[in-house]
């Protein structure tokens, strides 16, 4: 089994091939945290989803930029993780989506992360490790 890569805990600049993973709203605004930060490696404003430069917006908030139930977030992470198979060449740093401005717990957001432990392209946060190895 491939060991887990853990997601740094700041983000200063990217390899390459590396993608910075971060939570997102539907409709694109890009304006506190780790959506904020996406912009300097090629996140895109009115684009909430997908990949754009270096960065995957996994959707957390609605267009109304209100918190979506888990399961609908857990179709976007489902996304992802076809976007990481179709990608074995790139590196995804998955950073605590849905854990800041969401407002969910780790505990809540690590479980749908659970396909993704030992997927050699994919790195997650320590926090998420954690739990999911419970």
């Amino acid at each position: 089994m491939t060991p887990q890569r853990i997601t740094p805990a700041r983000i200063t600049y990217l390899q390459p091939n590396e993608i910075f993973v971060f939570g997102s709203n539907l409709a694109g605004r890009h304006g506190k945290g780790a959506a904020l930060q996406a912009l300097q490696f090629g996140a895109k404003h009115k684009c909430g989803f997908g990949i754009m430069g270096q960065t995957f917006a996994l959707p957390t908030k609605d267009l109304d930029l209100k918190t979506m139930p888990l399961h609908r977030i857990a179709i976007y992470v489902d996304e992802l993780l076809v976007c990481v198979r179709l990608m074995p060449e790139s590196v995804f740093l998955i950073t605590k989506v849905g854990c800041g401005l969401a407002g969910y717990t780790p505990e809540q957001i690590a479980p749908l992360f659970r396909e993704f432990v030992g997927v050699g392209n994919v790195a997650l946060p320590i926090e998420f490790i954690n739990i999911l190895n419970r």
